[in-house]
């Protein structure tokens, strides 16, 4: 699955502070002892980032950020992650193993030592609250019926009573249809899949998401149930026997109930499994994450205290570290950025690509210039205008002009599947024609388009972060070749983009998309029909049935195939165009040693146990 990301973070922005509007705990630039939550002695280091954390459930539309995920990915065990290979490692939360090809089985075996940190077991109904919730499979309301339902935030507002609907979406967790097979301790959970998924070790379990919220908390809030261990029975006794009325209160609970952008006041919301726990959030500011002492699991950090320090302006985020306020930063990336930084002694730089990539998407079902809905069903003229469009996108400008700069070796990208240099990407980019088709600023050949369609001045409502420079940059660019084509383009930047993802209010939208995973089916949620991460409407009965076929094939020449057929029906039903990789900068203080960085999420946080600082 991926996630939205916002220059090194990802989803809705926060307002950016000024770094001296506020020095939170340890923030003096003394790594040692320092501040108020770091006890004397205690190791402290700084983290720059330019978001702010918002949610401890990071599988609901809203929680879906890079921003919540490095928080999430500190506090809490998983059965799987990633490291700076993109090799899968086991986690510490237990065991997965594959116990039957047919049908396929997965057990989930929870180690002794796994723990909430209230005390409470890490067993069966964390993992079946967090399959069951990821897979809509117990949803009785679509994601349709609920639209109107989601607030300024993009979050779903408490449905009825008995109406069930989960704000998250998942093809591979969809495609486990019976309740699972649990053993008497509740430490052993066996799933049985309807159909053979070729990323079956990954879909539960991994990284940053490990497996979501503690059931035993969203029972006492949804239900009223005190007692851990009948709270979690009563989360297990909801699912399999479907009882609406409390599936109903458990989705409600599930999908708002730990979202909060300051320290909460209940401390429920911040109970997790991992070696960290949250001590201190200022919104806006800084949030503060301590060694735990009461963690029972194995892992030992050599960090006390790391504190993430919330900032968006990339230039004043060099400026911290050269002051000695930020240890460690992986800012947005300009020229600018990259020759301050390099200026800087006693500081490490790491250039890169990173995990994110550019994209600009159109939105096919809101009654704009890129619906058949706005010529009478007219697919072919609709057609027509998105192609013209996206010819407009001067892609090797964009490249040229903002990323070569800072990475000579830059390419364009031209997969919406596969990153540059990963084993598929060749095969697809020469089978899938986008290059040929949108090589960027064909203003002539876009206005012919226009012209064969019949249509005069189509107006497009275009959506990016307008706080972001880079990204203002590239609208600019975008603006100056579609209107020179003939689009009435008009400026929607918001710094709050990402709750109006899927809104309808906006036809482009320029963002990243960060993988968290290698999985070849991981981009099933942007493309299929309904999915979580297809905002733009985008529906085509081939592409289902292609990822259809995906999920079952284990064989890689003809997984590769399907992705090729894939991305050549995206091309020609010009569903947006990819632009780069994000070139990645790491910058990090001499006095923190063993910083690495991961082309996955969650990027340099991928192994915080191993952190150091002098």
């Amino acid at each position: 699955m991926n996630k939205r990301y916002l220059g090194i973070g990802a989803g809705l922005a926060a307002a950016a502070m000024v770094l001296s509007a506020c020095t939170p705990p340890g923030g003096d630039g003394g790594g040692d002892g320092g501040g108020e939550g770091g006890g004397e002695g205690s190791s402290v280091l700084n983290v720059g980032w330019n978001e702010a954390f918002r949610s401890m459930n990071t599988e609901t539309t809203n929680g879906n950020a890079v921003a919540n995920s490095i928080v999430t990915y500190l506090m809490n065990e998983n059965f799987k992650y990633y490291d700076d290979n993109l090799e899968l490692q086991d986690g510490n939360l237990g065991t997965v193993e594959k116990v039957s090809e047919d049908p396929l089985q997965v057990k989930y075996t929870f180690a002794d030592d796994a723990t909430w940190s209230d005390g409470t077991p890490v067993n069966a109904a964390d993992i079946v609250l967090h399959w069951a919730a990821k897979s809509s499979n117990f949803n009785t309301e679509s994601e349709e019926d609920v639209a109107e339902d989601r607030d300024d935030e993009g979050e779903v507002t408490e449905q009825d009573e008995g109406n069930v609907f989960f704000d998250s979406a998942s093809p591979g967790a969809a495609l486990i249809e019976e309740f699972p097979e649990i053993s008497e301790d509740g430490k052993e959970v066996t799933f049985t899949y309807s159909k053979p998924f070729a990323d079956w070790e990954i879909e539960l379990g991994l990284g940053a998401d490990g497996i979501g919220l503690p059931a035993h908390i969203v029972a006492e809030k949804a239900l009223g149930e005190e007692d851990p261990e009948a709270a979690k029975q009563a989360v297990l006794d909801a699912f399999e026997g479907e009882d609406s009325e409390a599936l109903s209160k458990i989705a409600n609970t599930w999908n708002t109930g730990f979202n909060f952008t300051s320290m909460p006041e209940d401390e429920d919301l911040v109970v997790h499994n991992g070696p960290y726990k949250m001590t201190d959030f200022a919104e806006g500011q800084y949030l503060t994450l301590e060694a735990d002492e009461n963690y029972t699991g194995p892992i030992e950090v050599g960090v006390d205290q790391v504190t993430y320090r919330i900032n968006g302006d990339p230039m004043a985020s060099v400026q911290a570290v050269e002051n000695g306020e930020m240890d460690i930063i992986q800012p947005q990336s300009t020229s600018d950025v990259l020759s301050a930084a390099e200026e800087l002694e006693g500081v490490t730089v790491e250039t890169e690509d990173g995990a994110t990539y550019e994209h600009v998407d159109l939105i096919f079902d809101n009654g704009g210039p890129f619906d058949p809905e706005s010529y009478g069903g007219d697919e072919e003229t609709a057609k027509l205008v998105r192609q013209a469009f996206l010819k407009t996108i001067p892609r090797e400008q964009i490249l040229d002009t903002l990323i070569t700069p800072l990475n000579p070796e830059a390419q364009m990208r031209n997969s919406y599947t596969m990153v540059a240099g990963s084993p598929m990407y060749d095969g697809i980019v020469e089978a899938n024609g986008m290059a040929e088709e949108f090589p960027g600023a064909d203003v002539e050949g876009a206005a012919e388009l226009l012209e064969e369609a019949g249509v005069d001045s189509p107006t497009v409502r275009f959506l990016y972060d307008d706080t972001n420079s880079r990204r203002e940059q590239q609208f600019t660019l975008i603006q100056e070749q579609a209107e020179e084509a003939g689009f009435d383009i008009v400026n929607e930047g918001d710094v709050n983009w990402g709750s109006r993802m899927g809104d309808g209010t906006y036809d482009a939208s320029l963002f990243g998309w960060q993988s968290t995973t290698t999985g070849v089916t991981e981009s099933d949620a942007n493309f299929r029909t309904g999915q979580q991460n297809n905002y733009g409407g985008f529906s085509n009965d081939e592409v289902d049935a292609l990822y259809d076929e995906l999920q079952v094939e284990t064989d890689p020449a003809r997984q590769e195939e399907i992705l090729a057929e894939v991305e050549t029906i995206l091309v020609d039903e010009a569903f947006g165009v990819t632009l780069f990789q994000h070139p990645e900068l790491t910058i990090y203080s001499d006095r923190v040693q063993n910083v690495s960085s991961t082309t996955v999420s969650p990027t340099m946080f991928w192994n915080y146990w191993d952190w150091q600082v002098s």
